[in-house]
């Protein structure tokens, strides 16, 4: 307690640091990543965490041959491994590379670049959201993936602090010694390998300028769970500073590199906002959001009318008839 207490008060007194030092609880380097992880000196990260570029051609990259965007990718694992500590972990969320139609799952190329370290896959997290990008040639993406590899078989893990509620709270023991007894974890069950979170859009607390921000939610439970209190936690593509901020709300020390001055701004702005306790979140745990608590506007089925109603654009009620003919042609 006396620990987590002068971190808080340091936390009030630091400001942002633009260099890597051992001193420094934040840092947001501005330029290439690969800058910064070699001014880091061997072993001195608990966790590195990061959403790397997809290869995707979004404003924040530029889209190459995906053999060149891989060998780049294992230039900078090689790098975080190097400044990983002995009990340390790396967590990759990544999604997929897309080029004309044909997905490629970044995890599953990115795998061998980890694994020739000597680095040991714990768990492939999958990360479900609701929203996103609606296909019309294949089924439309819902879900990325976190890869947790540690350095070792001594590391860091800390399931309390991220065990979710339980289903059945009041499930007993039906036989033997306990018999009549709760069964359950009274600080909750382990969330497990599949975690449901809402991604970052438009109308979420946390929603900045960046155009693929994950949420705080999603890097704290890795946070609260490989880490220690006055750790130190990576991220090498620091975004709108997601990582760093989360790390600092949970009293450990935050680094992180971006190379556009707009997500500087922004980043620097949150992590700010994170050391005086008035960095906007949606609390952990929070319940998914169910749209029939927004009232009949949006959970009333318009496309059982019969006929065209005013919400309805005459293409949306030609797919109807021709679903209704093809119903009943069967």
């Amino acid at each position: 307690m006396a620990r987590t207490k002068s971190l808080r008060a340091a936390q009030v007194q630091t400001s942002v640091s633009t260099a890597f030092s051992s001193s420094s609880f934040a840092t947001l380097f501005q330029g290439d990543c690969l800058d910064l992880l070699r001014s880091m000196p061997d072993a001195s990260t608990q966790l590195v965490v990061t959403s790397p570029p997809y290869n995707l051609g979004k404003p924040y990259e530029k889209r190459g041959a995906l053999e060149k965007y891989l060998a780049w990718q294992a230039t900078v694992i090689d790098e975080c491994v190097r400044v990983l500590a002995p009990k340390g972990s790396i967590c990759w969320q990544v999604g997929n590379y897309v080029n004309a139609g044909e997905i490629v799952p970044l995890d599953i190329a990115l795998y061998p670049a980890f694994v020739r370290h000597g680095l040991k896959l714990r768990n492939r997290i999958v990360w479900h959201f609701e929203h996103g990008l609606h296909c019309s040639n294949r089924l439309s993406g819902r879900h990325e993936t976190i890869l947790w590899f540690t350095k070792g078989d001594d590391y860091t893990f800390n399931l309390d602090p991220i065990r979710v509620p339980q289903k059945y709270p009041g499930k007993k023991h039906f036989k033997g010694p306990n018999a009549g007894k709760l069964s359950g974890n009274p600080l909750g069950k382990n969330p497990g390998d599949v975690w449901i979170l809402p991604n970052v859009k438009n109308n979420h607390v946390e929603k900045t300028i960046h155009p693929c921000q994950f949420p705080v939610e999603l890097v704290e439970r890795l946070i609260l769970s490989l880490t220690e209190v006055g750790d130190l936690v990576l991220d090498p593509f620091a975004g709108s500073g997601t990582s760093i901020a989360a790390a600092l709300k949970n009293q450990r020390r935050g680094c992180g590199a971006e190379l556009m001055p707009a997500y500087i701004e922004v980043a620097h702005a949150r992590i700010l906002q994170a050391l005086n306790g008035q960095l906007p979140t949606r609390p952990m745990n929070t319940p998914v959001y169910d749209p029939a608590k927004a009232g009949r506007s949006l959970t009333t089925n318009s496309w059982s009318a019969p006929y065209p109603t005013s919400s309805q654009s005459p293409d949306q009620y030609r797919l109807l008839q021709e679903r209704l003919a093809y119903q009943e042609a069967q």
